[in-house]
């Protein structure tokens, strides 16, 4: 394994608030902006603060991606988990700008699904892309998600609306 899933908490939102400030200008490239405040650390640190007490009541599940030397490459989250009907939850991730093409998403997406199949119960995750983001559909397609659905003018990015693509993979009973 070229990665370590570290499970979000207080001890490194610090790398997390780092992690973001650093790849900013990369993500907002290919991804909806941020609001502003979420570059402010104490405003940041709120937010954080919220998801973690969401994490403790089961309703999403945060990661923080390391390389084997520790450094921080990226997060990925399972979110909107719903355990009534489906068992099902969103995937999101983001591999740091340096980083890109090692094989972090492709990993860690595998090893995120099978801890929410496994830990969470879960029985489909679901996510979605832009339509131009091409490497974030092989990610997903090479982890088994099938797309689903193509959305018109789903998302803002760089002052344009773009369209996006549906993914999901359901667990293999």
């Amino acid at each position: 394994m070229k990665i370590n899933v570290e499970e979000m908490s207080l001890e490194n939102l610090k790398d997390i608030f780092e992690f973001e400030v650093q790849n900013r200008v990369y993500f907002e490239r290919t991804l909806p902006p941020r609001p502003e405040d979420y570059f402010d650390y104490a405003s940041f640190q709120n937010l954080m603060i919220g998801f973690l007490e969401e994490q403790m009541r089961g309703e999403c599940a945060m990661f923080v991606l390391r390389d084997l030397t520790g450094e921080m490459v990226g997060r990925i989250n399972l979110t909107a988990m719903t355990y009534n009907g489906e068992r099902k939850a969103e995937l999101g991730y983001r591999i740091g700008e340096v980083h890109q093409g090692k094989g972090y998403a492709s990993e860690a997406v595998s090893a995120v699904v099978d801890m929410g199949y496994q830990v969470y119960g879960l029985n489909k995750i679901e996510a979605g892309t832009s339509t131009e983001n091409i490497g974030s559909q092989r990610v997903l397609e090479k982890n088994g998600f099938i797309r689903v659905a193509t959305m018109e003018s789903v998302m803002e990015i760089n002052g344009s609306l773009v369209d996006g693509y549906c993914y999901e993979k359901e667990r293999q009973q």
